[in-house]
């Protein structure tokens, strides 16, 4: 297992993309609203929906086989090349199907999905750049497993900077309306697994293995209405505005999603580093790991929520200097939405996957995805996007609550729950109350004073529970510093 130094480091080095892809979006999203409409947001969102949903009926639930196999022939060399490349051809294969029929019926297509056969290229290309997209997650799922954190950060960062070269170009240069982000999520995303493809065939000679692919599939057939019936869980609430509200209301919704993603985003970094190592916990140490593997996520369940609370609280500053007027109905989405996001940390441990109780896990979507759709329906209807923030959070917590207990009944974390529980209360407290503040027009300076205190609260609170260390303070202190000396050295 990696030292805390180690970790600390791979920690640092994991949030240089998380900063970066998160800061690209906030330059560019004053310039795109400005030139492209509420509308304009909404087809692209409904057309990325598409594209989302039908990659998970492709992949067919080989994403989760390959991350828990890949711990399992991660010491014999072959066998692990054998499982990255047995899984991409048969992703590639079905993606292949689903391109031609995606072409075959763009136009119908657009005319359900989106409302008008007029987005016809847009679906078809959105689709297209999602294959790309599907096939990188696969060598940055390895990268992240054998903890390589500096190829990983190489690639997503200039993943990163190649979509925000390439969006501005299409969109404000060329001035191709909404389709020219399509147009950069497809060719930054070629680029991108081209170079990945061939520094793996380079890195590990391709090789395929009937066995090894057969023992995935296995494991990922069960999953796949998870896949199928997750996407629609998290893609659903676009959908339904679309159809019982406004295409502008979608535009709105994504554009508060989009901000608070970074908070998924974060978390998503957060568990590049967690994962592997409660995986190695819980394959060395079998059931005695719980407790082990608790006091481990704590400082990652701290320091997740740190940028969800700073989001929730702060996000009417961020939508009020990004964006025109029109979009200001996003505030409270941004909000809820921060709130959706961060309980999904629970959601990430791999307690039934490590158990391989597949069936279970979809199972759970299945009722997830239920709930979801019951609620977002009635609550669209009578709030619009708002409506749908709140729906996709309720459903969420709770069905996410129960498959927590069902989860800690066939591995149980052995929680710091006095520790956890003051995090997540104290972060969905101070959320509910800015949406309260903000619905009886209390005034500004109020708010932000309160902002402020429960920010600083927070903070006070990771020194309490020693989070935030002196030690962790120097230790992060002196990796920079040593690094710069040997930039420094090197010259």
């Amino acid at each position: 297992m990696l030292n805390k130094e180690q970790q600390i480091r791979n920690s640092v080095l994991y949030m240089m993309p998380v900063i970066i892809s998160s800061l690209l979006p906030f330059i560019t999203l004053p310039i795109f609203t400005r030139i492209l409409s509420k509308e304009d947001f909404g087809v692209l969102a409904l057309a990325n929906l598409y594209a989302i949903f039908v990659s998970g009926l492709a992949n067919l639930g080989m994403t989760e086989a390959y991350k828990l196999n890949y711990f399992k022939y991660r010491k014999n060399n072959l066998m692990t090349a054998q499982l990255i490349y047995s899984v991409l051809l048969f992703v590639t294969v079905n993606y292949l199907i689903a391109a031609f029929l995606t072409f075959a019926f763009k136009e119908a297509l657009s005319k359900i999905i989106i409302g008008s056969a007029e987005h016809e290229n847009i679906l078809f290309w959105a689709f297209c750049s999602q294959f790309f997209t599907s096939i990188s997650y696969y060598y940055m799922t390895y990268f992240k497993n054998s903890e390589e954190a500096k190829q990983f950060v190489l690639f997503t960062i200039t993943g990163s900077l190649q979509y925000f070269v390439l969006s501005i170009f299409f969109v404000v240069f060329l001035r191709t309306g909404v389709i020219g982000i399509v147009y950069a999520q497809l060719f930054s995303g070629a680029i991108i697994c081209g170079m990945l493809t061939f520094k793996f065939v380079i890195k590990r000679k391709p090789s395929l293995s009937k066995t090894i692919l057969y023992e995935s599939f296995k494991i990922a057939y069960p999953l796949t209405p998870r896949i199928f019936l997750g996407v629609i869980s998290t893609q659903f609430d676009k959908y339904i505005i679309g159809l019982l509200s406004t295409i502008g209301g979608v535009g709105v919704y994504s554009i508060g999603q989009r901000i608070a993603s970074v908070v998924f985003t974060f978390m998503t970094a957060m568990h590049s580093v967690f994962q592997p190592q409660v995986f190695r916990r819980m394959f060395d140490m079998g059931e005695n790991g719980g407790q082990e593997v608790g006091r481990y996520l704590t400082p990652f369940a701290y320091v997740s929520i740190i940028i969800a609370i700073s989001i929730s609280l702060f996000s009417e500053e961020i939508v009020y200097i990004l964006m025109p007027v029109s979009y200001h109905g996003a505030i409270n989405i941004v909000i809820i939405l921060s709130m959706y996001y961060g309980f999904l940390f629970f959601g990430m441990q791999p307690q039934l996957l490590f158990k391989e109780k597949t069936h279970i896990i979809s199972f759970l979507s299945i009722f997830s995805v239920g709930f979801n759709v019951l609620l977002n329906i009635p609550f669209v209807l009578k709030w619009g996007a708002v409506g749908a923030a709140w729906a996709t959070f309720i459903a969420a917590f709770i069905s996410g609550s129960i498959s927590f207990i069902i989860s800690q009944h066939y591995y149980e974390i052995k929680w710091e729950y006095k520790k956890v529980g003051a995090i997540f209360l104290f972060f969905f407290g101070s959320s509910l109350v800015m949406i309260i503040l903000r619905h009886f027009y209390v005034s500004y300076e109020f708010r932000f004073i309160f902002k402020l205190v429960s920010f600083l609260t927070y903070i006070y609170f990771g020194v309490k529970i020693k989070v935030i260390t002196m030690e962790n303070y120097l230790l992060i202190k002196n990796m920079i510093a040593l690094r710069k000396a040997v930039r420094f050295d090197s010259t």
